[in-house]
């Protein structure tokens, strides 16, 4: 039942970029959930090097793009104001805070901020298969259990100018 959800998941958000742009009609990307565990191994490597993060931009659609990202350690605490994150896991298991507010913010970029934690959010636990929407403008932070990893892929949206 599971696999069932997933795919059908992954196979509307893929459809409904892939339809965003009839000049981008010509191309057609499609990923299983194995063939993203495979491209995902260096990013293993890189995260037990640095951060314990990495990840791999892997489409840009205009201003939207996918991204393949790999955790084995808590995320930083982020905020994009313009781009929605569609959250697709492919493996392990992690808990989302989102809501409430950033702790010590500071800008990272055009439209970015990231903090050291969020308060007063919402927990929500995600597993394999599962797909969550956050919108724009809505603190956001990754916490994995000790021991445990995420893999997951990603859909960033432009929701708001």
């Amino acid at each position: 039942m599971r696999k069932t959800t997933w795919v059908a998941g992954v196979f509307i958000a893929l459809l409904s970029i892939c339809v965003v742009d009839s000049a981008m009609a010509q191309q057609v990307d499609h990923y299983t959930p194995d063939s993203l565990l495979k491209r995902s191994e260096p990013l293993r490597t890189q995260a037990a090097a640095g951060n314990g993060s990495a990840s791999e931009a892997l489409q840009k659609y205009g201003v939207d793009y996918t991204m393949l990202g790999f955790r084995n350690q808590d995320g930083a605490a982020e905020l994009h104001e313009k781009f929605a994150d569609v959250f697709i896991v492919i493996d392990g298991s992690a808990t989302l805070l989102t809501g409430g507010e950033l702790s010590s913010p500071t800008v990272s970029g055009v439209g970015e901020m990231h903090g050291t934690s969020v308060q007063h959010g919402t927990s929500t636990p995600l597993a394999k298969g599962d797909v969550v929407h956050i919108p724009a403008n809505t603190p956001h932070q990754l916490l994995i259990s000790k021991g445990s990893t995420l893999t997951y892929f990603v859909i960033k949206i432009r929701e708001k100018d």
